[in-house]
């Protein structure tokens, strides 16, 4: 566990959890000790320690990768908070979702406003969180390029994600990615610069990195 933002009304950990070292995060409101967690990729004892002191509100879900779910039934089973994710991977879940959530909903834990985005292209419902300038992304964008696709119209997609939204967000957002470690907006917009400088295979998709792709 690591806090990787603290100021006057949030703190955010980020655990490192699972067979695939998945970031899960514990976003805490500062005035009223109400939480939320976003993604349950394993090892479930660490997370409901960390949440220890806290109140939480939801699970929240950026996307139903298997590597994001391993610990969500027991967390859920034991916490009985609100599980929301987007309706289109809410079926890959392996409990079922309470509330769904939909491009510029809010989702209001003590003092904190998340705003949620859904950025498609890794899975269909892939969403992200924003409060302030800090963006849980998921697995929409890392360091150094993009989520994984499946194919051509899929990597079309999470481009048209990330430049139409992650990054008309202020170059000091930080993002908090679904593996690894955090970047920011500038940093993103930097890289595809280079990337969108070049040309590339139409049938581009896969792992794909902006500045070696």
């Amino acid at each position: 566990m690591v806090t990787v933002a603290k100021d006057d009304s949030i703190s955010i950990e980020k655990l490192e959890l699972g067979p695939f070292g998945t970031n899960a995060y514990i976003l805490t409101c500062q005035k009223t000790g109400e939480s939320v967690l976003v993604d349950a990729p394993g090892e479930a004892e660490k997370i409901f320690e960390r949440l220890e002191g806290t109140t939480p509100q939801y699970i929240l879900m950026t996307h139903s990768h298997m590597d994001h779910v391993g610990a969500l039934k027991e967390v859920k089973s034991k916490l009985k908070v609100p599980l929301a994710a987007h309706a289109s991977d809410s079926g890959g879940l392996p409990s079922s979702t309470d509330v769904q959530l939909n491009d510029g909903d809010v989702v209001s834990f003590g003092n904190i406003k998340l705003r949620v985005m859904h950025t498609p292209g890794h899975t269909p419902g892939s969403l992200c969180f924003l409060t302030g300038k800090y963006l849980i992304s998921g697995d929409t964008i890392f360091p150094g390029g993009p989520g994984k696709t499946g194919s051509p119209g899929a990597f079309e997609q999470i481009v048209n994600s990330i430049t139409s939204k992650i990054f008309k967000l202020p170059g000091d957002t930080a993002i908090y990615p679904g593996h690894g470690d955090p970047a920011t907006v500038e940093q993103g917009k930097q890289e595809f610069e280079v990337f969108s400088s070049k040309p590339h295979d139409p049938g581009l998709c896969g792992d794909v990195l902006w500045l070696s792709s």
